[in-house]
């Protein structure tokens, strides 16, 4: 490498205060800057930050958006949900792949092009999506393809590629209560600063505030957990980490109301007591990075944030921390990990992250869409806030409808509100099955198209995905395991082993090539793997294959084989070796693990 290049290396480094729990953030500025972390770089952050070699090749090889080699100068990643899928994703990568004259997740031979595939980029309303050195490209074709390709092959900076290119488009198609409100920043938090912590941490308990990352759980008590808690220090984070294939409504309100959000945070610090706030980015929202920094620079230059915000002694201010592509980061504990500057693996619960949570201090970690709601409790008050809803689930509810649809987008509605009501408004025909919630969430069926978004009824975290009558409901499955197999972090055996079983299983259904036997196998090996995981990752993985097995078992059946599939190995003995592994791994493997799943970003 360059002297150059090490140059810029050391100022990456010092940018960050050559501080070892700013690991990933160096290597998310380095592979940015190089292309890659190729060995010899990885050597000199590790004798840089004096951290351990291992726990350097560790990060690099945990991340989707890290590499340990030099991709080159333009890095393309097609979104491959199942939405754009439906979009035709395929046919946009087919076209870059013969333009670009490249090879599907290997670097051009003159080193300068990198094209891969990556899981769901948050933009399924304006699919087929793509990322080209996390700047953001939606509707794609295979004809923009070929312009794409035309202007890389010519060497042209992106910054002289149209401005439209990329656009993307934040308007609602039906906004609600929280999507009509007109935020005035600073009127929540002085008020909340007149009454005082407490009095607005009853008034956060009286509004009945769940977090509204599916998992339902109780704000106003996680506040009060928190900050109860002995520690040396309190921490605030927000998970951006919108991970969930089919999500993205904190996309749109990272967008349109980033003040809110981090006035709901600055409201967090002041009633737990914390001074310092993380907002945890997903790699793939990168590209709202700027605008965001400059909101928070507004804030403090109106006193909104920093040094005795409001003219109080009330200090807080708001650090922004990226991701490099890791689902798994969703569960909040992984995402603390991630934010010291390691793989971002779950970790093993009791303690909770309300008391043992950033650098082992209390922590409060919310998701965007709930900051935001408490912010606006501050200004408009709990009774505003508790005009819709239902008794157990008050407020509304933001869904991000994708798939077979006329108008896909963002769409605001009290819970309470059922599916059918979604889908008359959002224009879809011939529903065969609707994904609420994302992969992890819960498929249903027409009979079922009465039932209610609402905690008592179907949880979300956002994701409303909607399949028509030709869609083959067995490839979404398939689209839905592979993509749990591919982000297990491989921390416990059941979930290491019982997604990759999925995958061979699910992939051989589709085929045709399995049997009545393998069927019922691999069901109870679905079943395992979910009582078994460590986390919520491999316990909500298997939702897409036993959801659809009970509600559209006839579609399997119709995929079998005639003669019966014998499987080269004994299911039982290999279940009993992952039990026996998993528990010695880790002594609470064994126990299903309650609360939030790994796409509950409370």
């Amino acid at each position: 490498m360059h002297a150059m290049n090490y140059q810029r290396i050391n100022q990456i480094l010092d940018d960050h205060g050559r501080n070892p729990l700013r690991l990933v953030q160096i290597l998310i500025g380095i592979q940015a800057e190089c292309g890659g972390i190729p060995a010899s770089v990885r050597d000199y952050i590790s004798k840089a930050l004096a951290v351990p070699l291992a726990q350097v090749h560790g990060v690099v090889a945990f991340y989707h958006f890290l590499s340990p080699e030099i991709q080159g100068q333009y890095r393309i990643y097609v979104a491959d949900n199942i939405i754009d899928r439906m979009h035709g994703n395929q046919e946009v990568m087919a076209t870059l792949l013969q333009e670009l004259q490249a090879e599907r997740g290997k670097p051009r031979a003159d080193g300068q092009v990198f094209i891969d595939y990556t899981s769901c980029t948050g933009l399924c309303d304006q699919g087929p999506a793509l990322l080209i050195n996390s700047r953001a490209l939606t509707h794609v074709t295979p004809d923009r393809a070929k312009e794409i390709a035309e202007r890389i092959n010519a060497g042209e900076p992106l910054n002289n590629w149209p401005s439209h290119w990329f656009q993307v488009e934040e308007s609602p198609r039906v906004a609600g209560p929280v999507l009509a409100s007109q935020f005035e920043p600073g009127r929540g938090l002085q008020a909340a600063l007149e009454m005082g912590p407490a009095q607005y941490l009853k008034e956060v308990e009286r509004a009945g505030l769940r977090g509204r990352g599916g998992a339902g759980f109780r704000t106003a008590i996680k506040w009060r957990v928190s900050r109860d808690a002995p520690g040396k220090t309190h921490y605030v984070i927000c998970n951006a980490d919108e991970g969930e294939p089919g999500t993205f409504k904190d996309r749109a309100l990272l967008t349109r109301d980033a003040d809110a959000m981090f006035e709901g945070m600055t409201l967090a610090g002041l009633v737990i007591g914390a001074e310092k706030g993380f907002l945890y980015l997903r790699g793939e929202y990168t590209y709202l990075y700027s605008q965001l920094v400059a909101t928070l620079a507004r804030r403090r230059a109106e006193h909104l944030l920093g040094k005795n915000i409001l003219g109080r002694e009330f200090n807080f201010d708001v650090e922004i921390h990226l991701g490099a592509g890791a689902y798994v980061a969703g569960e909040e504990s992984a995402l603390i990990e991630s934010l010291e500057g390691k793989c971002a693996v779950p970790r093993p619960r009791p303690p909770f992250t309300a008391t043992h949570g950033y650098l082992g201090q209390p922590t409060v970690c919310n998701n965007v869409e709930t900051f935001v709601k408490t912010a606006l409790i501050a200004q408009n008050g709990a009774d505003w806030f508790l005009e819709c809803g239902t008794r157990y689930s008050p407020g509304s509810k933001l869904l991000s409808v994708s798939g077979d649809v006329a108008r896909p987008g963002i769409y605001e509605y009290p819970f309470g509100t059922s599916v059918q009501t979604v889908l008359e408004a959002c224009g879809a025909r011939e529903t065969q099955a609707v994904q609420i919630g994302g992969p992890s969430g819960t498929c249903i069926t027409p009979n079922e198209f009465d039932r209610a978004i609402c905690y008592e009824d179907l949880s979300t975290g956002g994701s409303f995905m909607v399949f028509n009558r030709s869609r083959d409901m067995l490839s979404v499955v398939q689209n839905f395991i592979h993509f749990f197999a591919d982000e297990s972090c491989g921390f416990c055996t059941p979930c290491r082993v019982g997604t990759q079983l999925m995958r061979r299983a699910i992939d051989k259904i589709v085929a045709g090539k399995a049997g009545a036997r393998e069927l019922k196998e691999i069901e109870h090996a679905a079943k395992c793997t979910r009582a078994m995981s460590h986390c919520g990752l491999g316990q909500t993985a298997t939702k897409p294959f036993l959801d659809t097995l009970d509600r559209l078992r006839p579609q399997y059946e119709a995929r079998l084989s005639n003669l019966d599939f014998v499987p080269n190995f004994d299911l039982d003995q290999s279940l009993s070796k992952t039990r026996a592994l998993s528990q010695r791994d880790d002594p609470h493997a064994h126990l299903p693990q309650t609360g939030e799943a790994c796409d509950a970003r409370i």
